[in-house]
């Protein structure tokens, strides 16, 4: 277990120290206040993406070597960086119409202000978020080849429902239009336009990632080489984009215990260092194929997540909630997969 985690338990010991001298150079005294903010943190961001770290897992499984240690140095730095410090950033300079420079030293030296800003783009965010999980977890269920069922009464119904074309398309759409109906009329254009945004985004790669397995399929060297190099880069995007999903609601919701942005990029990323490694663990012990049920145990808790992220566009829903109901779902799930292993043994 400790070779998993070794490279994590090390940044997270950077990690530390860094947000230590940050807080203390910034407010001095506050040092221990804050290594207590970033623990607490990276514990809300692992509780939030175990289902992640499954879904993780099931690309992996299917990537070569080279990409998958792409996806633990490249993709920490996305990751870390990217989503957790400058994509909050963007998407503030966006909507508030300021340059990323202006926004980048407003989140540094008037915490308060960027909080602000931030909070008023929270509803298009989590909409942009919501859509794009809702699309993964209808995906994974609207599939009428899907043979193995857990919650049987319900997955075998959305399976049969699978025949109407674009059906997972439809339904986050009506999901969509019933949602900006409770947004602020001033937001709803843009919650609109930003949950259409992730549906095109998650149908543009599953399309490419299709395409992809079809050129792969082929039998000429030239063409396989080409779509496996291709593929992988394809995959490797989609597993970004799927984490920056599942990081949206946490990034937003880390306001609440601190507004130093700093702080809470540290306590975030180590939580996203520590969902790799686990999703490394999980694809080296084939724990996907030992506890069959588990996939469907996270896809169930994408969409309680994509569900809440819905709700938060017009409603607050404590972070605990979402973190636990994506718990519960996982842990149902891997104890329904030991009870069905050894109803296989006996």
């Amino acid at each position: 277990m400790l070779k998993y985690f070794k490279e994590s338990i090390l940044l997270t010991i950077i990690g530390l120290i860094c947000a230590y001298c940050w807080a203390e150079h910034m407010h001095p005294g506050t040092g221990l206040t804050s290594l207590f903010i970033v623990g607490v943190l990276s514990i809300l961001e692992v509780s939030l993406s175990f289902d992640n770290a499954v879904v993780n897992a099931m690309k992996l499984e299917h990537m070569s070597d080279k990409w998958r240690h792409r996806f633990l140095t490249w993709g920490i730095a996305i990751a870390v960086f990217g989503m957790r410090f400058l994509f909050p950033i963007l998407i503030v300079s966006i909507f508030a119409n300021l340059s990323m420079g202006a926004v980048a030293k407003m989140a540094v030296n008037d915490a308060d202000k960027y909080a602000h800003y931030l909070h008023l783009t929270h509803a298009p965010i989590v909409a942009f978020g919501g859509a794009f999980l809702m699309m993964l977890f209808l995906h994974y269920f609207l599939n009428h080849e899907k043979e193995i069922h857990w919650i049987k009464v319900i997955e075998e119904k959305l399976a049969s429902a699978a025949h109407i074309e674009g059906i997972e398309t439809i339904i986050t759409l009506l999901i969509i239009y019933a949602v900006q109906t409770h947004v602020a009329e001033e937001q709803r254009l843009s919650v609109v336009l930003s949950g259409i945004a992730g549906i095109i985004l998650y149908l543009l790669i599953e399309g490419i990632s299709k395409f992809l397995e079809r050129k792969e399929a082929q039998r000429t060297a030239n063409l396989v080489g080409e779509a496996a190099r291709t593929g992988g880069l394809v995959a490797f995007l989609y597993l970004e984009l799927i984490d920056a999903s599942f990081s949206l609601d946490g990034v937003l919701g880390a306001f609440a215990l601190s507004k130093d942005v700093v702080i809470i990029s540290i306590g975030l990323a180590i939580g996203a260092i520590f969902v790799r490694s686990l999703t490394i663990m999980l694809v080296e012990k084939n724990t996907l194929k030992q506890f069959m049920y588990l996939e469907h145990g996270a896809h169930w808790a994408i969409g309680a997540l994509a569900s809440i992220m819905f709700i938060t566009t017009f409603k607050e829903v404590p972070e605990v909630v979402t973190g636990l109901i994506g718990l519960v779902f996982i842990v149902t799930a891997l104890i329904s997969s030991i009870m069905y292993n050894r109803k296989q043994v006996s």
